[in-house]
């Protein structure tokens, strides 16, 4: 599974983006999937996880209400729309998947990702 996301850029306090992760090799339908951010000098964290076939979705509490999580599989996609951007959403996005998923379980520990993209930069900022 290869993942590639897309989307970032710079952004002004109270703006959206939407973030987009495309997989190839394998199809998005067999992986619960995860977007983590890391901004400069803090470890990665897991922001939000969506389960296989995206009846469950979760949130860290800095982003619950702003972002939402969703799939396409048809398009092997995964998107994050990202809504009232504060500075401190700034730093790379990454989407991940585990090598194996469970229906009904997402996890947003990089504990058990198997599959990283390489990121998309996200800067909010006046």
């Amino acid at each position: 599974l290869r993942l590639a996301e897309s989307g970032g850029a710079v952004v002004q306090p109270g703006g959206s983006l939407r973030l987009s992760c495309v997989a190839s090799g394998y199809h998005l339908e067999y992986y619960a999937m995860t977007w983590f951010r890391q901004a400069p000098g803090k470890e990665r964290e897991g922001i939000s996880c969506i389960t296989t076939n995206g009846d469950i979705t979760k949130y860290s509490d800095s982003v619950k209400g702003r972002f939402t999580i969703s799939r396409d599989d048809a398009k092997d996609t995964l998107y994050l729309q990202m809504n009232n951007l504060r500075p401190e959403d700034s730093g790379v996005y990454y989407c991940a998947a585990p090598e194996f998923s469970w229906r009904g379980v997402c996890d947003m520990s990089p504990t058990d990702v198997f599959f990283w993209g390489k990121g998309t930069p996200v800067t909010v900022s006046a």
